[in-house]
């Protein structure tokens, strides 16, 4: 009698693993998944002293976007490069609602958000007093 429990436990254990080891895999496999594709827009201008500019965009997909500042330079010294402001918030059709700001960016900096929808963007631009008389300024917006 010990010895057929002996043997059926033992069977059953050799069933177990066997079945653990099995290849039979039931997960359906998925192709590639598709990023969506990043949209580079470009805004450029003459910025004046104490003067502000914005620029309305439209995201079509949440995620990152991301504003860079590749030109802010004295329109008469154009080896002298200016800081200026630069915020980025919700268009309404008629302002600008800032969500992030940054009152100091740099020739070569960035400012980044995120967007958790499609919709109505902008970047705003504007002198915080370091603007001499004029300054030409461009900005790159990457989003989706």
């Amino acid at each position: 009698m010990r010895r057929s429990i002996r043997r059926a436990l033992l069977l059953m254990l050799v069933a177990g693993i066997a079945a653990a080891c099995s290849n039979n895999n039931n997960s359906t496999p998925t192709g590639p998944t598709t990023l969506p594709t990043v949209l580079t827009e470009t805004f450029s201008g003459t910025l004046s002293k104490n003067s502000a500019f914005t620029h309305p965009f439209v995201v079509s997909d949440a995620g990152d976007v991301s504003v860079f500042l590749t030109e802010s330079v004295d329109a008469s010294n154009p080896n002298n490069t200016i800081p200026i402001g630069v915020s980025l918030g919700t268009w309404n059709g008629t302002s600008c609602a800032i969500v992030i700001a940054n009152d100091n960016v740099a020739q070569g900096s960035s400012i980044t958000g995120r967007a958790t929808a499609a919709g109505n963007l902008c970047v705003r631009v504007y002198d915080v007093g370091f603007v001499p008389g004029s300054a030409n300024y461009e900005l790159l917006i990457d989003h989706y």
